[in-house]
């Protein structure tokens, strides 16, 4: 995975075209690039991103952030209900207690 500007870019071989294709994963616009190496991936990467840009501002449009700060989480009814318990015993609001719980999750306590 490679980042630009907080865009994301993953890439895979494409042996039809003897070289690697990759596309930014973090937004539902289309960006997508190729390059042959490594070094090459991240400089078209940073071409499409940048085009990305120049193009949404051409259009009088703001661009997709990458990371907006929502999630949206669908969950069984009975996972709803004990989550919302174990928020209001910690006296957090849904949001701050699963806040916390993603933050030890991703620190990896």
């Amino acid at each position: 995975m490679i980042e630009y500007k907080g865009y994301m870019g993953v890439f895979e071989f494409d042996p039809e075209r003897e070289t690697f294709h990759g596309t930014v994963v973090n937004t539902n616009d289309v960006i997508s690039f190729y390059g042959s190496s490594i070094k090459e991936l991240r400089q078209e990467m940073r071409k499409s991103v940048e085009e990305y840009l120049a193009f949404c501002q051409e259009q009088g449009r703001s661009p997709e952030k990458p990371f907006s700060g929502k999630l949206i989480l669908r969950t069984n009814p009975d996972l709803h209900r004990r989550v919302a318990l174990e928020a209001a015993r910690h006296r957090l609001s849904m949001n701050a207690y699963l806040q916390e719980v993603l933050e030890k999750a991703v620190a990896g306590g």
